[in-house]
């Protein structure tokens, strides 16, 4: 009989491969399995042309930085998400120091990030903004502009064409990054396999069971050929993005209950011309319309990809009841059950928004599109420009005991009772907090031994357990740090 697989990781994508070397770290002996449904990792949501890249740290994304009702501030999610990402940096900048991810600049570069308005009310609404976190120990170096000259210098493209009457406003930060989390998502897994690990591509989980024995069954199908095996893990963690969701409800898990999937489709304005992407070096990000829902917010990315650069802009909403860019057309259908149809009603009545911004999206001609890029870029030109079709999104409807069912636009971590299993379930700001959420996997999933393994952690990332927002010398030296050694400005 073949001994049990210590730890099954399903999908490979960017949190597979950031929990498997997490726990190759902690456990060098385990033996650690990932199953990828496609040919090849990194295929799905950690594609670096199927997201965004942005390396989130609030920097520049104005939805983390809601107005309150009596006009000020709320800077609490920015905070939050930019210390998740500094979790993130150390461990990155960890592995470098150990030969473990050789060269940074192959999944990481420094690229200012920048916020963009226009309008009387925004430009109160950024000065504000900038007002709230430019003092602000991990904001520090963050500048403010309403003047034209100042932000063409910062960012081209965004001024000729322009009025010269329009009221505009801009911060700008250096120590912003691109990060190609499929870049990213090989360097790891390639460090997981010359360890011990295997990646198992072609291979399809077709059903989780747990045993008697608590371990679990995990039965899979070749995609070539359509061979059906099995294997018994120790531990699953279900990281196959859209997919999760269903993977989690075969397993039975009382905690999967309640839950349920809103596809969001997208795309995505690209251009390659050297001359136009020469004069834009940033990532900016502007304010969604009123209305619209976080995901909409419109951004104009620098892009590296392989060593080259490009931009992208957008996105442009769609819909498609796929839960994977590669999935099922019925995906959406199969993951109704009777415990979550009326939370998944509920969120539906609540976010009629949503579905008149993406009826809108729908059926918004090409032109109309396009003068979306034009109020970013004034002076774009069409044939410079084309459409890419950006990975699926499922945002996640959770039963709310007090509001019925809620449409959550953040990641939610699903554990077993028993720590056996687990699964992540959601989207933005995904990849940049894949390290964060799987130190809180593994502190839930295996308490038994993390009293043992929290040296080891905090060896990895110094700051785990406390806040760096609490001290500004330990939050300027861990950035000065991992900017070093990731070969990144600070």
């Amino acid at each position: 009989m073949s001994k049990n697989i210590d730890v099954a990781l399903i999908g490979g994508g960017i949190m597979s491969a950031t929990l498997g070397t997490l726990l190759k770290q902690l456990e060098p002996s385990w033996n650690i399995q990932i199953f990828e449904r496609l040919g090849a990792a990194a295929q799905e949501s950690s594609n670096p042309w199927n997201n965004a890249g942005t390396g989130h740290a609030a920097l520049c994304e104005l939805n983390y930085t809601p107005q309150r009702a009596d006009g000020s501030i709320d800077i609490s999610s920015a905070v939050k998400v930019n210390e998740q990402f500094q979790v993130s940096r150390q461990f990155w900048s960890h592995l470098v120091e150990i030969g473990a991810l050789p060269d940074p600049k192959a999944f990481i570069n420094s690229t200012p990030h920048m916020s963009f308005v226009w309008g009387s009310d925004n430009v109160e609404y950024l000065r504000k903004r900038h007002d709230a976190l430019k003092d602000h120990p991990l904001f520090e170096g963050m500048e403010y502009s309403e003047d034209a000259s100042t932000i063409r210098q910062w960012a081209p493209l965004l001024i000729p064409g322009r009025k010269k009457s329009e009221s505009i406003a801009a911060t700008h930060i250096k120590s912003g990054t691109d990060v190609d989390f499929g870049a990213l998502t090989r360097l790891l897994l390639s460090y997981l396999t010359t360890n011990g690990a295997e990646v198992n591509v072609g291979k399809s989980v077709t059903g989780l069971r747990r045993q008697k024995d608590g371990t679990w069954k995990i039965s899979l199908r070749d995609e070539v050929g359509r061979t059906p095996q099995t294997e018994t893990a120790n531990f699953v963690f279900v990281g196959a993005g859209g997919n999760a969701l269903n993977l989690l409800q075969k397993s039975g898990i009382p905690e999967i209950r309640g839950f349920g999937g809103f596809p969001v489709s997208g795309e995505f304005l690209r251009t390659d011309n050297p001359e136009v992407v020469a004069r834009h070096h940033a990532k900016v990000y502007g304010k969604a319309a009123v209305g619209s829902p976080p995901m909409s917010v419109p951004h104009l990315d620098t892009r590296v990809v392989d060593g080259n650069s490009s931009l992208m802009f957008g996105p442009y909403a769609g819909f498609s009841p796929k839960f994977l860019k590669t999935g099922s057309w019925f995906d959406l259908f199969k993951s109704i059950r009777t415990h979550n149809l009326i939370p998944m009603l509920q969120a539906g009545g609540r976010n009629l928004s949503l579905v008149q911004y993406l009826l809108g999206q729908l059926a918004a001609r090409k032109a109309t599109k396009f003068g979306a890029l034009q109020e970013f870029f004034p002076d774009a030109n069409p044939d410079d420009w084309y459409r890419i079709t950006a990975g699926q999104r499922v945002q996640v409807i959770k039963n709310d005991p007090e509001k019925g069912g809620v449409l959550q636009f953040g990641t939610e971590l699903i554990t077993s009772a028993d720590g056996t299993i687990a699964g992540l379930l959601g989207a933005s700001p995904g990849a940049s907090t894949a390290v964060p959420i799987m130190l809180g996997l593994i502190e839930k999933c295996f308490p038994d031994r993390f009293g043992a393994w929290r040296g080891k952690i905090s060896a990895m990332v110094p700051s785990f357990g406390k806040a760096l927002s609490d001290n500004p010398d330990t939050a300027r030296a861990t950035q000065l740090r991992t900017a070093r050694t990731l070969g990144i400005r600070s």
